[in-house]
């Protein structure tokens, strides 16, 4: 898998979808901390199956409970304003002012977040 390490946080930049279940989320956790040792990740919009961004696939929520329950900080990086559903955009900014989970428009936005929460 190809991952970049910057101060303990892994970097995802394997190209297409990667995250398609629950066990997908799992199977990427474990390989990350596997190879690399760490506990946040910063993975791309382009890496989550669409239907991840549909709050009622129940897909996020069941992903996102996996990196929380693994205790992985994850930030996700991409241009979410095409979303325009009022429940995705509310959980996006839920979720950025928790301490385990973020949307940020670009990487170093995300590793900066990270970072600050105690990656």
């Amino acid at each position: 898998m190809n991952i970049e390490v910057k101060n303990q946080i892994a970097i995802v930049r394997e190209p297409g979808v990667l995250i398609t279940s629950g066990p997908s989320a799992v199977e990427l956790l474990a390989a990350v901390r596997y190879e690399t040792g760490c506990s946040a990740i910063v993975l791309f919009k382009e890496q989550l199956d669409e239907s991840f961004f549909r709050l009622s696939t129940g897909l996020a929520g069941e992903v996102l409970q996996k990196f929380v329950n693994y205790q992985v900080k994850l930030a996700i990086v991409g241009d979410f304003s095409g979303y325009t559903s009022k429940p995705l955009r509310d959980f996006i900014r839920e979720s950025n002012e928790g301490r385990h989970i973020c949307f940020q428009s670009g990487e170093d936005a995300a590793l900066a977040w990270l970072e600050r929460v105690g990656a």
